[in-house]
């Protein structure tokens, strides 16, 4: 997700890297961001980043309960947490250790502890209600506009709600804390095509399967009438419940913990208060980050009963997806990819979009190789065991156009006809490849969810010849 954006013209480049790393004082204090000086009226995103966030809502929560907690960090570092007691601490609560809790879980002796125990036990209590109130703050349901700006479609976007916290213990990306959300090991190592370790490979398989959950368990909330800021908060749930950063949250400071895209928006849609109607389609786009490894997925779902041109567009896309997987093998060129993708759209009257492309992925969100969807591009790179990258073609039913809002990320169709994508993260092995976010048993829906949908509508899935066995299996088991 987060794609890298790239125009035809230059196959090689990656994402667009910020402004050289500076302290943006105006960022950390919470300032809205208003890129292009172009006002989004109301928009409610907040732009301060890990642990300050984090003391904001918890030493609030802590502030309303007349808990004697000082937030800074010294103090929560060095002073005993007692009332009245000025000593250094020299000891830390063991629950508040089991739960990653710094915050007032320091003391100068076991007496003062003790002492303590009874106003100490609200600490506890304070720090769950802080996790369960940032997924619970929602957005209104309120159309927003950008003065000026002409929407080439039917969407628009919606109140945003306040950025949503993560808590100290989680590990974070270097861009998390970052003012501009700039990732600066990314921008000095993202040309590197590299081969991982069997210890790397094995943290990528691990993440990945923190991600396909994550991506299930905002699957199981899509229905008529919730909001993707709705599912956002589920994706941010989803993923402190698993010890994970949410990816995009902060990413060249993108305020969300996932990407939802409806109808005509291409990708990197954000969400907010708009509440979804019977005959939309959306892409749920989820990139989580844990023990230092990155993994990314996105799907597309039907909401409630869609028209047969967006059903067929979906199926289409979901055949390019894996029609490009089945080619994967050591040798391979990654440009070699986009043909597939092309012919099959083509053929289907559709579009391949041009501006955003698959990505290598491990320890850094996006780096080589480049992987563009569409025919006769200039992508360098050969596939070898132990490549990590993704495969994301977005596909379109009238122009492969592009226009981005003035909220410098919502991607929409330059015609407002609808998109669809769908995406996984993959592995090339000594003898093919292996998709590491694929469904399970438990996705909603099972492992063959979108298959099923198909042969319900008399349809068969058309994934061409010569299929790996295993890549048929993953498509329509």
């Amino acid at each position: 997700m987060l794609k890298t954006r790239k125009k035809e013209t230059s196959p090689a480049a990656e994402a667009a890297t910020g402004p050289t790393e500076q302290r943006a004082s105006k960022a950390m204090e919470g300032t809205d961001r208003q890129p292009n000086s172009t006002p989004y009226i109301r928009q409610g995103s907040n732009s301060r980043s890990g642990y300050g966030v984090w003391n904001d809502w918890f030493g609030r929560l802590l502030a309303r309960a007349r808990v004697n907690v000082c937030v800074c960090v010294p103090c929560i570092m060095v002073k005993c947490a007692t009332k009245g007691c000025e000593k250094q601490a020299s000891m830390r609560c063991p629950t508040c250790i089991k739960m990653n809790i710094d915050i007032g879980s320091f003391f100068c002796s076991q007496e003062c502890f003790k002492s303590n125990w009874n106003e100490h036990k609200k600490v506890h209590k304070l720090a769950k209600l802080a996790i369960e109130r940032s997924t619970t703050v929602l957005a209104e349901s309120t159309p927003m506009t950008f003065p000026g700006f002409e929407f080439t479609g039917t969407m628009q976007p919606y109140s945003q709600s306040p950025r949503r916290p993560i808590p100290p213990h989680i590990e974070k990306p270097d861009y998390a804390t970052h003012p501009l959300g700039e990732s600066i090991s990314e921008t000095r190592n993202k040309a590197q095509l590299r081969q991982l370790s069997e210890d790397e490979i094995a943290k990528m398989k691990h993440v990945c399967k923190l991600g396909r959950e994550v991506l299930d368990a905002c699957a199981a909330v899509i229905k008529p009438g919730v909001t993707t800021d709705e599912i956002d908060a589920v994706c941010h749930k989803a993923c402190l419940e698993r010890d994970c950063y949410p990816s995009p949250l902060n990413y060249y400071q993108f305020p969300k913990s996932c990407c939802t895209s409806i109808n005509e928006v291409i990708c990197h849609g954000i969400p907010d208060g708009y509440p979804l109607k019977d005959g939309d389609i959306i892409n749920v786009d989820i990139s989580v980050y844990y023990h230092g490894y990155h993994a990314d997925l996105n799907e597309m779902f039907l909401v409630g009963e869609v028209d047969d041109e967006s059903f067929r567009l979906v199926k289409v896309t979901y055949e390019c997806l894996f029609r490009a997987i089945a080619m994967c093998k050591p040798g391979v060129r990654y440009r070699d990819l986009g043909s597939a993708i092309s012919k099959h759209a083509e053929a289907n009257g559709f579009s391949v979009v041009k501006t955003y492309c698959g990505h290598g992925i491990n320890n850094l969100f996006h780096c080589a190789p480049n992987v563009p969807h569409y025919a006769r591009n200039k992508a360098a790179g050969v596939m070898k065991p132990g490549h990590t990258f993704t495969i994301e073609p977005m596909i379109n039913v009238g122009t492969w156009g592009d226009v981005t809002w003035p909220d410098n990320w919502t991607s929409t169709t330059k015609d407002g006809k609808r998109s669809a994508q769908f995406e996984h993260t993959l592995l090339v092995t000594e003898d093919g490849i292996e998709i590491l976010t694929g469904r399970t048993p438990d996705s909603p829906g099972g492992t063959n969810w979108f298959a099923n949908v198909v042969k319900a509508k008399g349809l068969e899935l058309d994934l061409g010849d010569n299929v790996p066995e295993a890549i048929a299996a993953a498509a329509s088991a």
